[in-house]
């Protein structure tokens, strides 16, 4: 996913402003309420959308006991044709998300939110992908997500990285997600090698 990361103008894939991130990114030590939020979140979810949501997964740091995190719960959605809007982000907004990203040339995917600074009780990302154009990135998020929950020395390095790293300021969080690239991709190489 690739939101502007410098003065430049925001990608077309995001939807209405892009603000730049002018605080650190914050990383807490993991909160044993995580899975409970998700299990609300992936709740109003399949209410909001029945057979329609495909699959729901709890993914990344959140999704992984003992890893700390940015405090936002990153779900994976999947539904028959994530090009198709209409389909479902209507049942999402009603359900108090709102789309933030739409990347139709990065596999269909898009990006609802929920945010605290807008008066939810905590954060939330909702990535949707279809599950035939999106199949490999889909068996990427789940098969890092597995990884890091049974392996904890991956877990404890990637630990490492992400607290290093949100004592720098970033202008954009997608630049902070961007310097992890390297120690995600050597894990997801384990990961996937195995799987």
């Amino acid at each position: 996913m690739s939101e502007a990361s410098d003065d430049a103008a925001p990608s077309p894939a995001v939807v209405g402003a892009l603000a730049p991130y002018s605080v650190p990114v914050v990383v807490v030590d993991p909160d044993p309420r995580w899975p409970a939020l998700y299990q609300v979140e992936r709740d109003l979810v399949v209410a909001a959308l029945g057979p329609t949501a495909l699959a729901v997964d709890h993914v990344g740091s959140t999704s992984v006991p003992g890893l700390p995190a940015k405090p936002v719960i990153d779900i994976l959605l999947q539904v028959p044709d994530s090009a198709d809007e209409s389909s479902y982000v209507p049942a999402l907004e009603g359900a108090g998300l709102t789309l933030r990203i739409r990347e139709p040339d990065w596999l269909e995917h898009r990006v609802l939110y929920r945010r605290r600074v807008d008066g939810a009780s905590h954060d939330v990302n909702v990535h949707v992908f279809s599950p035939v154009l999106g199949a490999g990135e889909i068996r990427r998020m789940l098969a890092f997500r597995d990884w890091l929950r049974t392996h904890p020395e991956d877990r404890d390095r990637y630990a490492a990285v992400k607290r290093e790293l949100a004592q720098r300021r970033w202008r954009y969080v997608q630049d902070y997600a961007d310097a992890k690239t390297s120690v995600v991709e050597e894990i997801l190489q384990r990961a996937l090698a195995t799987g």
